[in-house]
């Protein structure tokens, strides 16, 4: 146990953490908390009070009250040199091998993620940032199996995603209370390598996820200077890109950009998150129902239009427009398994190129260069920013919920994989392959609230049989029998009681990581 005048770790602390634990580090990061922490409880309560207002009927459109912002004419700080060509970054979680292999992938940014593909174990977050420390640095290496990792020359530009508003780090208390997790991941990073970065000629750059308003933008902002102030670093150093995942951010673009322009490089559309938000935010709505998970491609028109507004937006404002995740994993063996896979990457990312985006991501290096190419037939320079394609989207356009029908299939599918990923995510693991795909916590997010939609609105799969609580408990009795099958060891029994308590409860369970993070160690 650490212990210091504002702060305690209650949580197990190895030796070897004592230098990225430092009493220096640690009074940093309780310092972060003892600033803002009240503003973010403040945000969250606006969280609560707006959906408040959703639930009895109000529905979002773009706010009169900033209309000046949108209307004024101004453009964010220019990027830094090594983000100025993104045309493919890879993510993953900040474990030592992916670390290494992500930065050697030939991947203009690794966005090394302490959030959506990382289980927050403790002994995770904090043996993560060693990992960047020492990737910072260049000193990173591993054995493993027989088999050297240690970086290359080149390498990517790394980015770090810190944990979102809502989640706190319960290992960390400040004045009795937890930390905020964001400010532990941010915190840690920046203390220990901004200037180590700066010295290496790139920077401590940042995506910001789960925002749903700019004042939660306004936020890190001004999180930013207060960090930049305290280190002696000037301000404007920080480089964040913010994840356009929910709904309602979806209306405050321009705010968003506006709040973090002299920190902005950009805005990504996260699909996935953006998916489950939808669901969540109209989760009351009975007309709102969603159809099967595999039906609700980009190509449907509320993501359609998403993605057409967040490159209008960036473009207009200077700012890079990032699209969406190829989740696939290339099969060794398997072509025609890697055809197809690779053939709906390139569709999808044809798409985006033509829409205006600058780049997008991946889960695998084997997709680095598929997306590479994509981009460089798009475009000649570093980014398309010159090409700004206007944007006639209503909310109407964004809030049209995407036509299809509910069948078997895809309700057997939601509990398979919501299953397989809460049992990994339990154990530790945050970024998961399952049916070829690299899975994190949105997938496991939309497959829990279709469950809960489905069931607490009385619908029907397309051959008319109702989905009930029965219905339910029955095929995924089926599915994890199947799921445990040959496992001498798992944890499919804890999968099953934390599924069954987010599916079936009276209420809509807002985050599935706030229950799941009590039973995590």
């Amino acid at each position: 146990m650490i212990k210091t005048e504002n702060l305690e770790i209650i949580g197990p602390v190895k030796p070897e953490w004592s230098d990225i634990l430092s009493p220096e580090a640690l009074a940093f990061v309780a310092s972060l908390e003892m600033e803002f922490g009240g503003r973010r409880r403040e945000l969250l309560q606006a969280r609560k009070e707006r959906q408040a207002a959703i639930d009895a009927g109000e529905m979002p459109d773009f706010l009169a009250s900033t209309q000046s912002i949108r209307d004024a004419d101004w453009t964010v700080a220019p990027a830094p040199p090594d983000l100025q060509n993104r045309r493919a970054e890879i993510t993953g979680p900040t474990d030592r091998k992916m670390v290494i292999n992500a930065l050697n992938s030939g991947a203009q940014v690794f966005m090394a993620d302490f959030e959506d593909a990382n289980s927050p174990a403790w002994e995770n977050m904090v043996e993560g940032q060693i990992n960047l420390y020492d990737a910072v640095r260049r000193n990173i290496s591993l054995s493993e199996g027989g088999k050297e990792y240690k970086l290359k020359d080149q390498t990517a530009t790394l980015a770090v995603r810190p944990r979102g508003w809502h989640l706190p780090e319960k290992h960390v208390l400040v004045n009795g209370r937890p930390l905020t997790g964001a400010f532990f991941d941010f915190g840690l990073y920046f203390f220990h390598n901004a200037k180590a970065a700066l010295e290496r000629g790139t920077g401590p750059y940042f995506y910001l996820p789960k925002m749903q308003s700019h004042l939660e933008a306004r936020l890190w902002n001004d999180v930013f200077n207060y960090a930049q102030d305290s280190l002696g670093i000037p301000r404007g150093t920080i480089r964040g890109t913010v994840l356009i995942e929910h709904i309602l951010a979806s209306f405050e673009m321009e705010e968003i950009l506006y709040e973090l322009r002299d920190h902005s490089s950009g805005l990504n559309l996260g699909r996935w998150d953006y998916i489950y938000s939808f669901i969540k935010v109209f989760n009351t709505r009975g007309d709102l129902v969603f159809p099967d998970r595999a039906q609700v491609t980009m190509a449907t028109h509320f993501l359609r239009s998403a993605a057409e507004l967040l490159t209008y937006t960036c473009h207009k404002r200077g700012a890079h427009a990032m699209g969406g995740m190829s989740a696939y994993i290339p099969r060794g063996g398997d072509p025609s398994v890697n055809e197809k896979a690779f053939a709906q990457v390139q569709a999808d990312k044809t798409r985006e190129a033509g829409q205006g985006f600058d780049g997008a991501w991946v889960a695998h290096p084997g997709l680095v260069t598929v997306v590479q190419e994509i981009f460089d037939k798009a475009f000649s320079g570093h980014n398309q920013l010159d090409k700004i394609i206007p944007a006639n989207v209503t909310g109407k356009d964004l809030l049209t919920v995407p036509p299809g029908e509910i069948t078997e299939a895809g309700f057997r599918n939601n509990i398979n994989v919501a299953l397989q990923y809460l049992e990994a995510w339990l154990g530790g693991r945050g970024a998961v392959a399952i049916f070829n795909l690299m899975e994190d916590v949105a997938t496991a997010e939309i497959a829990r609230s279709q469950l809960w939609q489905w069931i607490h609105h009385n619908s029907k799969m397309s051959g008319g049989a109702p989905i009930t609580p029965n219905f339910y408990t029955q095929v995924r009795t089926e599915e994890v029998t199947g799921l445990v099958a040959n496992r001498q060891t798992h944890r499919f029994a804890q999968a099953v009681e934390l599924l069954d308590s987010l599916a079936l409860n009276e209420q809509f369970v807002e985050f599935l990581t706030l229950p799941g993070y009590q039973r995590l160690e």
